[in-house]
């Protein structure tokens, strides 16, 4: 990620080097180092290594958003190891099997992590690193208690090497051997290129204080090159060394190559100033190549993916969902009181028509309460009709139809068909409830017109008898009003 600092840590058994390192886009800027040393007795010093980064850190006002670790060569165990396969899933699905072959050795209690050196037809090789769990769960969870929860814990060679990748310019004509000494660990890298294939090869070991640098680089760098099959041999030698200058005359004597000394601050781009509060500048090398492990695009040597996984992106996201699922909460809820409000308001205006159209019908209709089926505006359009009809003299005052309303609706079906019909009318008898009409028609088909006249005016016949008599149809009706 461009515009952010990340913290790169080099931890060994009682000291740690810490680096700042912030990355603007490709421009990599240190923005600060300095050296813990745990004073307590052995077993204690994880926690308060740590708590001194912590402090220290806070006490420079360092704000970063990655912590990456190298853990000291004496902590792990490296290893060359064959697999079978060249996919790097199915090494990882096979590796711990391999290293327990090789080792002879339970690998239960044991984290691993490794490197594909080279591969061919018949798979790869690997550099294998091995960690004890316990040591590894003490310093994970050290870290995390005081807040800095690493993303990846990485040996130190490998960061060393990321260091020296990106720092140091190679010309395509040199095949260099790195040599770079601590004050008690010597590192040697050494990129091959062989079968259009570059890997580099690591090794590690203990540097007594005493101890004379130049001779043992006399003697060892002979041996390491022997072991390397590459297309090209080593021709020139990049050295440095924390505790005292080294004589690359000599070295370039009885080595037969050329030799170069390192400038560590030059290559970093660091001011002097800057490396101060450091001790070591192999140690700040290590620290500053872990620092940079998030922009590694090959495959990265970490021991939490074997053991307690980083979860702080994982984390850091979980919360981020609750947060955002609080406040979506809060949003709806704030946003149904307001539209609730806003209803209210609307619907109050029409719960006081509603209450005084109630109380207005029940005044009009004796009591009676609006339906709440069915339309009341219908319902008093109706009762209004109703009251017409009674003034017109349409309907009694109980609601039934007059007799001459009654009768009139008679005359209209006997006017309308009577012609047609050759109705004759013997006898016409009125009650309040039903009309009895007999009388007689030219044929039975001219009696059925007439009924149905009689149904179109609005009336209802409830009873009808009818005969042939004398060449004529003779009906019986009985008529009255439809419920």
């Amino acid at each position: 990620m461009e515009g952010q600092n990340y913290l790169g840590i080099y931890l060994s058994k009682r000291t740690a080097t810490v680096v700042c390192l912030g990355l603007h886009g490709r421009v990599k800027k240190v923005e600060g180092c300095f050296t813990v040393s745990a004073q307590q007795q052995q077993g204690l010093e994880w926690a308060e290594i740590t708590g001194q980064i912590a402090k220290e850190c806070a006490a420079r006002k360092w704000k970063f958003s990655e912590v990456r670790v190298a853990l000291d060569c004496s902590m792990f165990m490296q290893h060359n190891i064959h697999s079978n396969f060249n996919d790097t899933k199915q090494i990882k699905a096979t590796i711990r099997f391999d290293t327990e072959e090789a080792l002879a050795a339970d690998v239960d209690n044991i984290a691993i992590a490794f490197k594909i050196t080279s591969s061919d037809e018949n798979g790869s090789l690997l550099t294998v690193f091995t960690i004890e769990k316990q040591i590894l769960s003490e310093i994970i969870v050290s870290l995390q208690s005081n807040k800095l929860d690493a993303v990846t814990i990485e040996p130190d060679v490998n960061c060393l090497s990321r260091f020296i990748e990106q720092n140091i310019p190679i010309s395509e004509e040199a095949h260099p051997f790195f040599g770079m000494l601590s004050m008690d660990r010597g590192y040697f890298i050494v990129p091959v290129f062989s079968d259009s294939q570059k890997y580099t090869i690591f090794r590690t070991f203990l540097v007594g204080s005493n101890q004379n640098r130049n001779q043992l680089l006399t003697r060892e760098i002979p041996l390491t090159t022997a072991l390397i099959e590459a297309d090209s041999p080593v021709n020139c030698l990049k050295v440095f060394d924390s505790t005292s200058p080294l004589n690359p005359l000599e070295l370039s004597e009885k080595l037969c190559m050329e030799v170069e000394v390192i400038d560590i601050a030059a290559c970093g781009d660091v001011e002097p100033r800057e490396t101060e509060d450091c001790d070591d500048m192999v140690a700040f090398s290590i620290a500053y190549g872990a620092g940079l492990a998030h922009t590694d695009r090959k495959q990265v040597v970490n021991f939490r993916e074997d053991f307690l996984p980083y979860l702080g992106k994982k984390k850091r996201m979980q919360k981020i969902l609750k947060i955002a699922s609080c406040i979506t909460v809060v949003v709806f809820i704030v946003l149904g009181l307001y539209f609730q409000l806003r209803l209210f308001q609307k619907n109050k205006p029409r719960k006081l028509l509603i209450d005084k159209f109630n109380s207005q019908y029940s005044a009009v209709m004796f009591g009676k309460a609006p339906p709440q089926k069915k339309n009341p505006v219908g319902k008093l359009s109706r009762e209004l009709n109703r009251i017409r009809d009674i003034k017109s003299g349409k309907l009694a005052a109980t609601g039934q139809e007059s007799v001459s309303a009654k009768m009139t609706l008679i005359l209209s079906a006997f006017n309308k068909c009577a012609s047609n019909t050759k109705l004759s009318i013997d006898r016409v008898s009125i009650t309040s409830k039903s009309i009895n009409i007999t009388g007689d028609t030219s044929s039975r088909k001219n009696t059925l017109k007439l009924f149905d006249e009689i149904k179109k005016s609005g009336l209802e016949i409830v009873g009808n008898r009818i005969d042939s008599k004398g060449g004529r149809d003779v009906f019986a009706i009985t008529v009255a009003t439809k419920q």
